[in-house]
């Protein structure tokens, strides 16, 4: 099964597997994020997916705002880490978080 996600001005397709109708819908059950049509900081559609790894062993997968580089990270379920989501603020909005210069090191 192909599944489409509209980030921003941008389409992801994914494909999503299984031995049977079930395990099929399972799998695409675990991309439980929404299409996102806009930065949620500067409003802007120019958005990407992004991945990174931090101190060699934490991995981040986030939607990026190519205009203010703002973004907002994927979580995964403590009992189930191939099950994905976009973080959110307590009051449900989608957890926007402004980029931040990293102090420079000596």
């Amino acid at each position: 099964m192909m599944v489409t996600k509209r980030l921003g001005r941008r389409q992801f397709h994914f494909t999503v597997q299984g031995a049977n109708f079930h395990e099929v819908v399972a799998e695409y059950d675990r991309l439980s994020f929404p299409d996102v049509p806009k930065c949620g900081l500067c409003g802007s559609d120019n958005l990407d997916l992004t991945a990174r790894v931090a101190q060699d062993k934490f991995k981040y997968t986030s939607l990026k705002c190519l205009d203010c580089r703002g973004d907002v990270t994927f979580g995964k379920r403590a009992d189930d880490d191939k099950t994905v989501f976009l973080r959110k603020t307590e009051d449900g909005k989608l957890d926007w978080r402004a980029w931040e210069k990293e102090p420079a090191t000596k």
